[in-house]
């Protein structure tokens, strides 16, 4: 696995002298700028001023080494001194990197990134273990939440967006185990995705009329295969003028609609209590004159409330799911629905499915980090003991190419839609030859 230039090496071997001087001198310089910080007068001074004081301390702090560091070295140690006190440390670099979309550690020497779809591990790495701790509680603590020993799992929300999962010790044999799970400031669009050759024009087209239509969407797929990122984009499709509430258990949605609502799930605290659940959101966003329903992750018992809120004069709303092609993506929001009404017969939670939910979508993160669209699948009915169901649009992978990228072809399977009637009684007309049998070819 490839391994990528250090902003701060994980272990002395292998190190410059210049950064082994860094290293020595960093630890003392930083215990002495935090003495040297009033914090009374911290709360009272904004981030500016603060980093700028800051800043002019430890400039001074990194003068009085005369000259055991060069210019660059002690710029250079500045900013990490800047960093360890008010930022995430040796994660400032990291976070500040747009092309980041996962920063995975496992224990405080060992921390891979993906960027471009692939893996790297770096050469970054924390002074210890009490250090990487230190620098989880710091950035779930601006959350809010809290993680030790006594609570040493965490799921939380940087300010940017970033979704962030924590394990410590005891569960976390490494010492500590760190996700985070970055998106990117500016929403991929629909042309975006065929830039990427994640979908084709006429994928997208058929999904538009579908949103425009108020059919109800389910996006199935695995962790990381981009759901959220096509259900972002599937909102850009929602009529002006609607007012759409979303429900999340960690806000990751970015929708690109001026008129949303946005809801979090709240964790119990430490005595069992306060907790608010997606189902507990789900049943207060009917009193909330929603236009559309968005749950950003259907996972649990809200599955039975989200049927019902779209089959109640709510067409129109989306979710994600995690499953892994588009009939295991029906049988696993079968199995939420019973969890929820076990008193309710089989064939009820079939009806109940086949008349709510219209489309299905499936997504896949293939090798060599392609996300793409394999599947567009309509729901058509419930008959016996089974939910009725064709896909329209495929993907058919041929192989993999000399770099283990992903091959294949999008075609559509020349089903014609059961929803066209429901389109154009919505007045939203698509030509018949979207659906004519054969491959479809992005457009670049």
């Amino acid at each position: 696995m490839p391994r990528l230039q250090s902003f701060e090496p994980a272990s002395a071997a292998g190190l410059s002298t210049e950064d082994r001087q860094l290293r020595q001198i960093k630890s003392d310089l930083h215990e002495r700028l935090i003495n040297s910080v009033n914090l009374s007068a911290v709360r009272t001074i904004s981030a500016d001023a603060l980093r700028e004081e800051l800043r002019r301390g430890a400039s001074e702090l990194c003068n009085s080494q005369g000259s055991l560091l060069s210019h660059s070295a002690q710029e250079r140690l500045i900013d990490e001194l800047i960093d360890e006190t008010l930022g995430l440390g040796p994660l400032e670099p990291l976070l500040n990197d747009p092309a980041i979309t996962d920063i995975l550690i496992n224990g405080p020497d060992e921390v891979y990134i993906e960027r471009h779809g692939q893996l790297a591990l770096t050469d970054i790495g924390f002074r210890d273990l009490d250090h990487l701790v230190t620098i989880v509680q710091r950035m779930v603590g601006r959350m809010g939440r809290r993680i030790d020993e006594s609570s040493p799992m965490v799921d939380a929300r940087l300010s940017d967006g970033s979704r962030v999962n924590a394990v410590l010790r005891p569960l976390a044999l490494n010492g500590a185990l760190v996700s985070i799970r970055r998106f990117g400031g500016r929403p991929l669009t629909a042309s975006g995705l065929i830039r990427n050759n994640s979908a084709t024009g006429e994928m997208l087209e058929f999904l538009a009329a579908c949103v425009e239509a108020r059919l109800n969407i389910m996006v199935s797929g695995g962790t990381g295969s981009g759901k959220t990122t096509l259900l972002n984009m599937l909102s850009s499709y929602i009529p002006a003028g609607e007012r759409v509430i979303t429900i999340e258990d960690a806000a990751e949605l970015q929708l690109q609609k001026g008129h949303v609502a946005r809801m979090e799930t709240r964790f119990p605290n430490l005595e069992g209590k306060g907790e608010v659940t997606a189902r507990d959101l789900l049943r207060n966003s009917l009193r909330m004159r929603p236009d559309r329903i968005i749950v950003g992750e259907c996972r649990g018992k809200e599955a039975f409330e989200m049927l019902q809120a779209m089959n109640t004069g709510h067409e129109g709303g989306m979710t994600t799911i995690h499953a892994n092609d588009t009939r295991e993506a029906i049988n696993r929001l079968e199995m939420l629905v019973g969890m929820a009404a076990p008193e309710l017969p089989l064939w009820f939670i079939h009806r109940q499915i086949a008349t709510t939910m219209n489309i299905v979508v499936h997504t896949t993160r293939l090798s060599g980090g392609a996300r793409k669209i394999m599947q567009i699948s309509e729901i058509t009915g419930a008959e016996g003991d089974s939910i009725s169901m064709h896909d329209i649009f495929v993907f058919d992978q041929t192989g993999v190419g000399s770099e283990k990228e992903a091959q294949g072809t999008f075609r559509a399977t020349g089903i014609q839609p059961k929803c066209l009637d429901r389109m154009r009684r919505a007045g939203v007309s698509l030509p018949l030859s979207l659906f004519t049998r054969g491959e479809l070819r992005s457009q670049h």
